[in-house]
């Protein structure tokens, strides 16, 4: 039998770390598979030969996708094509459901097996999608134990394998150590500020959790600040901000779990750092704001009433979340202090939060998937021999 040839497609950071950690594990079951597609470095540092980078892709919205159409049908023409060139045995979508749907259907055209890890949010958007999935999808993995039920339904295969997330959310190093180098008291409320991890999320969420913030210091003195930044995004966008506020946060680079760790409580950015933080089972303030038009066309197009991914799993709002013009300073220092100043809240906060995290399955979801995926596509080999 002929190498295992497969086709990954991951279109941001998150999909490029998920995707990492599969091939590690199907590597694991196959070492001599051969893998190329569109990721980042996470996938080249285990062994996948990537076509396009997607560095700088990150675009969120609606209209500002449309603003990069042209740069997307290029990379979809130069990826389509390899499905002719290359012929991979089958093709693996990671999340990034705009462009990886209509990959599906070109693969399916060419009678190639498609796997869909991590399903697109059809449960947000409306059930109807799920019927296209049916159509271009031949095997969907699911992270959520609800999104299975949804697809059996709808007779789709399926497979829940668990949140990856219960394997990578742990900090590496001990409270005191991080409280020592970020210079923080020990006796101190500490409020993390997690403002996400594309630069239009920043300069839209921070000026007003800082601005917040101040609100928060003068209710709680002994109150400090710390924000978790990224070392991708440059420097200088947090710098410009902050130079403008009165607080000036502690902070700390590509270090999230120790950030969430040492908090009493944090401040962010809606999507999947929600969860992270749930499994780190510490209260939270979502706050979401984007375009106007974005945010106009996602309040017709959504069909549920909320957006904190937390909010979601635990089928009720558990934290308060807070979203486009409810992002001002009041309501975030008012959320924040209506938590912070209610011990029976904290408690009640984080009874939810370990809820939460028993509905994401066990650790060790990437190798579950990698197990479903190489039995899958053995089985279509085999079948195909016969």
């Amino acid at each position: 039998m002929k190498k295992l040839r497969l086709m990954i497609i991951a279109g941001e950071t998150s999909g490029d770390l998920q995707a990492a950690s599969l091939i590690k594990s199907l590597k694991l079951l196959n070492p001599d598979i051969e893998i190329f597609g569109m990721g980042g470095k996470k996938m080249r540092a285990e062994g996948a030969e990537i076509i396009y980078d997607i560095t700088g892709l990150a675009i969120i919205g609606f209209f500002e996708v449309l603003k990069h159409l042209n740069t997307f049908k290029k990379i979809f023409e130069k990826l389509k094509a390899l499905l002719e060139t290359r012929k991979p045995d089958a093709v693996i979508l990671i999340d990034y459901p705009g462009f990886n749907l209509r990959f599906a259907k070109a693969a399916k055209e060419k009678d190639i097996p498609v796997i869909y890890y991590i399903s697109p949010q059809v449960w947000a958007w409306g059930e109807n999608r799920i019927h296209e999935i049916k159509k271009y999808v031949d095997k969907m993995i699911v992270i959520f134990g609800f999104e299975e039920n949804l697809y059996k339904e709808a007779g789709v295969k399926v497979n829940f394998v668990g949140h990856p997330f219960l394997d990578i959310v742990k900090p590496a190093r001990k409270k005191e150590e991080t409280i020592k180098t970020c210079h923080l008291k020990h006796d101190s409320i500490k409020i993390a500020l997690m403002p996400g991890s594309r630069k239009k999320e920043i300069e839209k969420h921070l000026p007003a959790m800082l601005k917040a913030c101040e609100i928060i210091k003068n209710k709680i003195p002994n109150a400090e600040f710390i924000i978790s930044r990224l070392k991708e995004l440059d420097h200088n966008l947090y710098n410009k901000i902050i130079y403008r506020s009165k607080i000036k946060p502690h902070s700390l680079d590509n270090s999230p779990y120790e950030v969430m760790d040492i908090a009493d409580l944090v401040i962010v950015s809606s999507g999947s750092a929600t969860l992270e933080v749930a499994i780190m089972e510490k209260p939270m303030v979502i706050v979401y704001k984007t375009s106007f038009l974005t945010w106009l066309l996602a309040r017709n197009l959504i069909k549920i009433p909320d957006i904190g991914l937390v909010n979601i799993v635990a089928r009720e709002r558990i934290v308060p979340e807070l979203v486009q013009f409810e992002v001002t300073q009041k309501n975030i220092a008012g959320a924040t202090l209506e938590i912070l100043t209610n011990h029976k809240r904290i408690h009640e906060i984080k009874e939810n939060l370990r809820k939460v995290k028993s509905k994401l399955g066990e650790p060790g979801a990437s190798s579950r998937a990698a197990h479903v995926i190489h039995k899958y596509i053995m089985q279509i080999k085999l079948q195909a021999l016969a």
